[in-house]
């Protein structure tokens, strides 16, 4: 796809330093890109390779002056960052356009699509699913029985969606997201055996929720598990049955939530942490990466380690830590001296 200056200025209300007619055919950092590339100066750390950089448009700050000579266009615009960040989010809805039913597919003749839909090959949609407008449901996804997804939501290929959940509107579940499958639900018997426990609820997930690859919500064992408004989930991550997790909380990758766990709004979640069942976590609560989470936690505290403690605490206590040995020696050479 090729676009002219006088395009990406149109698109970020710019104007235009140069050449109107150059066109560009791919993003770049400014200090790698070549002919053909658009890219943008906001750091004014990076402002020297705007004198050297091959990229045939650069975007920069409307109070931009070079004090040489430019070999690129100029796009002049309020916020570089934010005018360049515009231009992904419209290049990707460029890209990722498409529309129509591929075939082979299946959908039941129970099943309802709104406008303006796209569903890919291999694509299988159960009984009595209800689909909104401007879906894309990409190649080799399942949709369950009594599904129901709302408007310009994205199905990533290899998703599925187990029967009976619900899924809001501008939500993008990505390749390999199961939603929906049994929670971890056994109980042992009086000899011992494990027996499964029927998991008959289901997973709501509401607006603007992002779901990134492989990661896994399971199904409640009666209600439903619940993804608020807002909330962005990175890679490989599980929550289990019956979890609720509050709005705009943003979690990274491999965390794992065990069932029951209700966590607040406007949490930030680092990669690999654990956290334990039937707790109450509050909001805007901050957890460092491989943190273990064994009980509630109230508003506003930010956590490390395992057992996590208070931020603050954990550096204190880690100087400490590292100086165990030498201190184990100190108390061993008192004791003798003491003996």
């Amino acid at each position: 796809m090729k676009f002219k200056a006088t395009q990406i200025a149109e698109i970020l209300n710019g104007t235009i330093e140069g050449i109107p007619d150059v066109e560009v055919d791919k993003l770049s950092k400014i200090e790698e890109a070549e002919k053909g590339s658009l890219t943008f100066l906001a750091n004014p750390k990076y402002t020297s390779f705007i004198y050297k950089t091959n990229a045939s448009i650069c975007i920069v700050a409307k109070d931009f002056e070079p004090t040489q000579n430019v070999n690129t266009t100029l796009i002049k615009v309020d916020e570089p960052y934010e005018a360049f960040s515009k231009l992904l989010e419209y290049y990707n809805q460029v890209k990722l356009h498409k529309s129509g039913i591929e075939q082979p597919i299946f959908i039941d003749e129970t099943s309802t699509y709104g406008t303006e839909i796209y569903i890919g090959a291999f694509a299988y949609i159960g009984k009595n699913v209800k689909i909104g407008n401007r879906v894309k449901i990409y190649p080799n996804t399942y949709i369950g029985d009594n599904v129901v997804i709302g408007d310009d939501v994205v199905l990533f290929s290899g998703g599925k969606i187990y029967s009976e959940c619900i899924i809001g509107n501008q939500v993008v579940i990505h390749g390999g997201a199961i939603i929906g499958a049994d929670g971890f639900g056994f109980a042992p018997n009086n000899k011992g055996v494990y027996k499964k426990v029927p998991q008959i609820g289901n997973v709501i997930v509401e607006n603007n929720v992002d779901v990134g690859a492989g990661t896994t919500i399971d199904r409640a064992t009666l209600g439903s598990t619940i993804i608020r408004e807002g909330v962005k989930l990175d890679n490989q991550i599980q929550i289990a049955h019956n979890v609720e997790i509050g709005k705009h909380t943003v979690i990274a990758a491999q965390t794992g939530i065990a069932g029951s766990t209700k966590i607040g709004e406007n949490c930030i979640i680092g990669g690999q942490v654990g956290i334990v069942g039937h707790i109450q976590i509050g909001n805007n609560v901050k957890i460092q990466a491989q943190s273990g989470i064994g009980r509630n936690v109230k508003d506003n505290e930010v956590l490390q380690g395992s057992p996590a403690l208070g931020y603050s605490d954990y550096y204190k206590s880690y100087v400490h830590f590292k100086n165990l040995p030498e201190l184990v020696k100190k108390l061993d050479s008192l004791e003798t001296k003491h003996h």
